[in-house]
């Protein structure tokens, strides 16, 4: 596929906005769970869906070994569960437990307010930009 000079420029604009205003919200997550947020990755991955440990890796951005790591360290936390998948016996999957969920409704809890280069736009601009945001990832 070509790449788009002004797609990948408002790309660039989008990752720059998240990365440099979510730091206060990971350190909170973090004091409110106990967990690495290496862990908050996953456990927020399997909310979606249970996976297998290769699916999760490939979600989470980690390698298969800190993977089964994270996988292994969540479960002995009783926030995961590994069972074997019904459609295919020879593969395990991982899913959030009750405790798992939990915690999952913990990290939504943490207070993500909106930074200030957003709060500087006013409203017909959000709108425009909450409806071209619904509109890229079908929400």
């Amino acid at each position: 596929m070509p790449h788009d000079p002004l797609a990948d420029e408002v790309w660039g604009a989008l990752t720059a906005l998240v990365f440099d205003n979510r730091d206060s919200w990971r350190r909170a997550v973090v004091e409110a769970t106990g967990l690495p947020f290496s862990r908050v990755r996953v456990l927020r991955r399997l909310g979606r869906a249970p996976m297998t440990v290769k699916q999760v890796a490939q979600a989470a951005t980690l390698d298969a070994p800190a993977a089964t790591v994270a996988v292994n360290d969540l479960e002995q936390r009783g926030l995961v569960v590994r069972e074997v998948d019904p459609a295919n016996r020879r593969c395990k999957t991982v899913s959030l437990t009750d405790a798992g969920r939990a915690m999952l409704t913990t990290i939504e809890a943490v207070d993500d307010p909106a930074p200030e280069a957003l709060t500087a736009l006013d409203d017909d601009e959000l709108r425009t930009l909450r409806a071209t945001l619904a509109k890229l990832t079908g929400r």
